[in-house]
């Protein structure tokens, strides 16, 4: 199987992740994917599991779920967490059910953490202390983030090699667990889990340009406030026991939505903060993908084509 990256013929089935950023066509190659190779979809999305948040995260719609099944959307209120240990203890029970169906485990998002966290494992981190982040995130308010990136740096270089200095809750979070452990959070990472028992095959979907996906992530934006996104927000907002500082309300878009609703912002600043903080999040997912191992970057032009060929190379036939 060389020339294969990350796969695996003696598995009882390939298991495929299907990576790439925001807005580059990974959930119609899913969609295609899915139904020629007798698959079922994983979300990798972060965003994906909380129930109500539909529009904004560009969820796929009753039609796509009837298709195909889908596992790990709508099932968490946005009032509640979800961890990246949560999503590989439900992303392993998955894996191993679709498998003894005798189908595909298709597993595709843009959450690198989880996906990261599933192949490798997670380091026993210290739980959140509130009054701690409370602080922190006070001095960000404060300082600003770049004040808080140099004190990372200077007690870890690689975390903040890792987090650009606008990702505020992955700087909070490093700068917690060092100042409840002592110890750099790169270092404590480094004590994993127990990896997979197998080895994915890893597919990358992404434009050619990156000023055509950066087309894409405005023009998906534009579509959202058309589909009525402001009125999705409105209505999250107006249950009362949802606050910004949630991951369900922190999560890109709707912290800008929220924005406005509150009167911070006026409707072309929320596109721009909206559009430019979305772009961002791509950037952060192609940086952490040119720095994956083992990926097959398929072609922009015949995507499904070349995924078909490299599962049908690790041993698994298209559906007849």
């Amino acid at each position: 199987m060389s020339g294969i990256a990350g796969s695996e013929p003696d598995s009882i089935a390939p298991v495929v992740f299907l990576m790439g950023p925001t807005a580059s066509g990974k959930t119609e190659l899913a969609l295609e994917l899915a139904e020629r190779c007798r698959g079922e979809i994983i979300s990798v999305d972060s965003a994906l599991v909380y129930r109500g948040m539909n529009i904004g995260t560009a969820k796929p719609d009753a039609a796509s779920r009837a298709r195909v099944a889908h596992h790990l959307i709508d099932i968490r209120d946005p009032a509640e967490a979800y961890s990246a240990a949560d999503f590989r203890a439900d992303a392993l029970e998955l894996i191993d059910q679709i498998q003894r169906r005798g189908r595909l485990p298709l597993l595709v998002g843009g959450t690198m953490l989880y996906f990261r966290a599933l192949e490798f494992g997670l380091a026993p981190m210290p739980s959140a202390d509130a009054p701690l982040r409370q602080r922190l995130a006070v001095e960000l308010s404060q300082l600003g983030a770049a004040a808080l990136h140099r004190r990372l740096a200077g007690v870890d270089p690689a975390a903040a090699a890792r987090i650009h200095p606008n990702d505020p809750q992955r700087l909070l979070r490093a700068l917690e667990v060092f100042e409840l452990t002592g110890r750099p959070l790169s270092e404590i990472q480094e004590q994993t889990a127990a990896p997979l028992p197998f080895r994915p095959l890893r597919l990358v979907q992404a434009p050619f340009s990156r000023e055509v996906l950066r087309q894409r992530i405005q023009q998906r934006f534009l579509q959202m406030l058309e589909q009525g996104f402001e009125a999705e927000v409105r209505a999250l907002w107006g249950r009362g026991d949802l606050h910004a500082e949630m991951p369900s309300m922190r999560a890109v878009g709707y912290r800008q939505m929220l924005m406005y609703l509150r009167g911070e912002i006026d409707r072309p600043r929320l596109i721009e903060l909206a559009v430019t903080a979305t772009r961002q999040l791509a950037k952060r997912q192609l940086t952490w993908l040119r720095s994956y191992h083992e990926l097959n970057w398929l072609d922009p032009d015949d995507p499904l084509g070349q995924a078909l060929a490299l599962l049908s190379a690790a041993g698994w036939s298209a559906a007849a």
